[in-house]
């Protein structure tokens, strides 16, 4: 029998705190989605995403301040300014404006398609390639994005909207991950997030008007749920997916974000009394079937080794890293 070398053989069983890091950030991934459908009753997808991201820079600036890590060095400054613009700011304008026009689960499987975009943006920014099992993860991923557009296309409103609102969110997310590699090279995961978390607050200053006017009549359930959005699915489920991240193996880290739409239907269902159809499930089962086979590892690679795969940080999104694309996310220590 193969004895089993890899990073995830040497932790396996052995750090519970981990486990117990990762399985919060997780459970604080999956509730962010049915929070953002709450307060989404009460505020604009532009003055909610502000809202949540002043209480994420008000905690995460805390910290900041009490670990003493000073300002991030001038190289990690471009990319903490294209992932705080495109990962915090337009991502959660966008996620937010989706999840009124579609339930949460819906939300969470299409979104999920964004780890097989960070590899495609890898591939051709970074000049990383492309693997045949990526472009094949990404055709069924993007047919499953399909499948869950039609079964929405004839209801009432603007469901296919919000379809569309919800891969936009996966593009942004990808390009901010894409964003974060270069920029960790110099900063550490507390500095990166702390000031791209920032530059997302600026980049929705436009919408300051709105939250002022919103939250004045908002009932007090929509502000703790913007509030709840900012301090724990952002700032306390970034700080648990690195220490946990720090602890184990990437791959296996990135893993556990499968169990991310899950849960979301779960919670969607028990909170909100909202569960995707029969179709829409389907199709969602194809986006995650999709960021499968983009991890998948050819079985002669197995014999010859696993690799380390580094899986990417983000904010909800429920998403690992493809291992088609390793090296882009190879500094990306943390979630967001």
């Amino acid at each position: 029998m193969e004895q089993d070398n890899s990073p995830t053989a040497a932790v396996k069983g052995v750090d519970k705190r981990a486990i117990a890091a990762a399985t919060v950030t997780v459970v604080l991934w999956a509730s962010a989605f049915v929070s953002i459908r709450s307060a989404g009753e009460a505020y604009d997808p532009g003055a909610l995403a502000l809202g949540r991201l002043l209480s994420g820079t008000v905690v995460l600036g805390a910290l900041w301040l009490v670990r003493r890590e000073g300002l991030p060095p001038r190289g990690a400054w471009p990319g903490i300014a294209a992932a705080g613009v495109l990962w915090f700011g337009v991502y959660m304008v966008a996620l937010n404006w989706g999840e009124q026009l579609v339930d949460a689960g819906t939300a969470a499987l299409v979104v999920n398609i964004g780890p097989i975009l960070i590899a495609l943006l890898g591939g051709w920014l970074l000049k990383e390639g492309f693997s045949s099992r990526l472009l094949a993860g990404l055709a069924v991923a993007f047919a499953g994005a399909a499948v869950v557009g039609l079964s929405m296309s004839g209801e009432k409103g603007s469901p296919l909207l919000g379809v569309l609102l919800c891969v936009v969110a996966a593009v942004t997310y990808a390009g901010g991950v894409v964003s974060q590699k270069p920029a960790l090279r110099h900063a550490s995961a507390l500095q990166f997030t702390t000031f791209a978390c920032a530059i997302g607050a600026v980049a929705t200053l436009p919408f300051a008007g709105q939250l002022a006017s919103q939250a004045a009549d908002a009932p007090a359930g929509a502000t703790l749920n913007m509030i709840y959005l900012g301090v724990f699915p952002t700032a306390l489920a970034f700080t648990t997916w690195g220490y946990a991240l720090a602890r184990t193996s990437a791959g296996k880290m990135g893993a556990t974000t499968y169990a991310v739409p899950a849960i979301v239907v779960l919670m969607s269902w028990a909170f909100l009394d909202e569960v995707p159809g029969a179709v829409t499930l389907l199709g969602g089962v194809l986006c995650l079937a999709g960021v499968a086979v983009s991890r998948s590892t050819p079985r002669g690679d197995r014999r010859r080794g696993p690799k380390t795969t580094a899986a990417p940080a983000a904010t909800d999104v429920p998403a690992a890293a493809p291992a088609a694309s390793p090296s882009a996310l190879d500094h990306a220590h943390t979630r967001d």
